[in-house]
């Protein structure tokens, strides 16, 4: 239990059964409860989420509205990296963990409290992300974590032990039926995993998907667009179809999903390696990310050298990996972002894309900055190219590769002989 002179708890709190049931546990262990609500894009009544915390025993309820934070702080800079985890998931769900673990640590400034508290399980990667986060950002912060708390664990053993904790306690549980699979909701996806899910081998009803139409429900129409970046970041969004243009960076993303959502782009199935190494099955649903990574690899291929390009895809999985795994706020990071803030220096221009059933295809692409030409390009115009000079640059890459084979064609034969003296 906590000191009652330092027993105040900053709780992240959504109002479903689990952080409700936490919440009234905390504060029957003598803790002042005091409620974080993040918005960072989830559909949520949150008037409603507030009354309920209040209703269950929380002190103060903090709800706060953070998704063009997490565009401009999270979201963008996962772009400049192209970010991808084992080279699929767009991160939909870990790009919002570290927004909300350095709000949930304000909070905790703000209000004094020696304590933290979340609603993770102790198998999952999200305990993982937002205790790394806390621990980072407040080295001094003590995390009161129920599941993995052996108390909490005998007390709780399901759902049922949840449900009747509830009704013990007067904690209203929404009457409608619970799915089940479980579901991560931001502005950047939605995540279903977990019950009639598990099994890899299902294929996942069109039920399971809320975002996105499919692909036969999808307009039989492509959709034409153009996005403008400025240093590896979008600045614009034109729909050359009927004239649309967003430039403010939330209505912007937010304009990308919509379109992404209409045309069944951003569905994938994967099954990913957990960081505590456990394999689980994802359905992610992710529209406009999936448009605007395209968009902005396709536009480094014109504006990008070669080498600082092949430089910084070696470090995709790296900074992919950094992230999945909860290290955002890490010496690591922050020596990747700085490097991949330089590659993104001179990444300007347009990019259009053609949106249809699914797919996201480049049509076209032109850069202030590019370097690109045309003439060189050509096989057709000479442009200042001697072809002569591929002649010696060819005899001077092949030496390596002769002299390897030379010695190669010397070890064969000896290995023949020894086998023929053995027999």
């Amino acid at each position: 239990m906590a000191e009652k002179e330092h027993n105040k708890v900053i709780l992240a709190y959504s109002g479903g059964l689990d952080t409700s049931v936490i919440l009234k546990w905390l504060a029957n262990k003598g803790y002042e409860v005091i409620c974080f609500v993040g918005n960072v894009g989830q559909k949520e009544d949150f008037e409603a989420v507030e009354k309920k915390a209040y209703a269950t025993g929380a002190s103060k309820v903090y709800v706060d509205d953070l998704r063009l934070d997490f565009v401009l702080n999270f979201i963008f800079p996962a772009l400049k990296g192209n970010a991808l985890y084992e080279g699929r998931y767009l991160l939909g769900t870990a790009l919002a963990r570290p927004l909300i673990s350095r709000r949930h640590i304000e909070i905790a400034r703000l209000e004094e409290a020696q304590y933290v508290s979340h609603g993770s399980t102790g198998k999952g990667n999200d305990q993982v992300r937002f205790e790394l986060g806390y621990y980072a950002l407040n080295p001094d912060i003590k995390v009161v974590s129920p599941w993995k708390d052996e108390e909490f664990l005998n007390q709780f053993k399901g759902r049922n032990d949840l449900l009747n904790y509830a009704k013990e306690w007067g904690i209203e549980v929404s009457a409608s039926k619970k799915r089940s699979y479980s579901e991560d909701e931001n502005l950047m996806h939605i995540s279903h995993e977990a019950g009639e899910l598990e099994d890899p081998s299902n294929r996942p009803s069109e039920d399971v998907f809320s975002l996105t139409n499919s692909l036969k429900s999808a307009p039989d129409k492509e959709t034409i667009i153009e996005i403008e970046f400025k240093n590896g970041i979008p600045i614009a969004v034109r729909n050359l179809d009927d004239g649309t243009e967003k430039t403010d960076p939330l209505d912007l993303f937010i304009y990308l999903n919509d379109l992404g959502s209409l045309n069944g782009i951003g569905r994938l199935d994967m099954v990913e390696n957990r960081f505590i190494g456990i394999k689980s099955r994802g359905i992610y649903e992710t529209p406009g990310a999936e448009i605007l990574w395209a968009a902005h690899r396709d536009l480094e291929g014109i504006a990008m050298d070669k080498e600082v390009m092949h430089l910084r895809d070696m470090l995709i999985p790296k900074f992919s990996e950094l992230i999945y795994n909860g290290f955002w706020f890490s010496p690591e990071m922050d020596f990747i972002m700085c490097a991949f803030d330089k590659s993104q220096e001179s990444i300007d221009g347009c990019v259009r894309l053609s949106l249809y059933k699914g797919n996201t295809t480049i049509i076209g692409r032109e850069s202030p900055v590019s370097l690109y030409d045309q003439d060189l390009s050509s096989m057709e115009v000479e442009g200042g190219f001697d072809a002569v000079d591929s002649k010696g640059f060819i005899n001077i890459n092949a030496i390596r590769l002769k002299a390897h084979h030379m010695v190669l064609k010397r070890k064969r034969p000896y290995k023949w002989r020894r086998k023929k003296d053995d027999e």
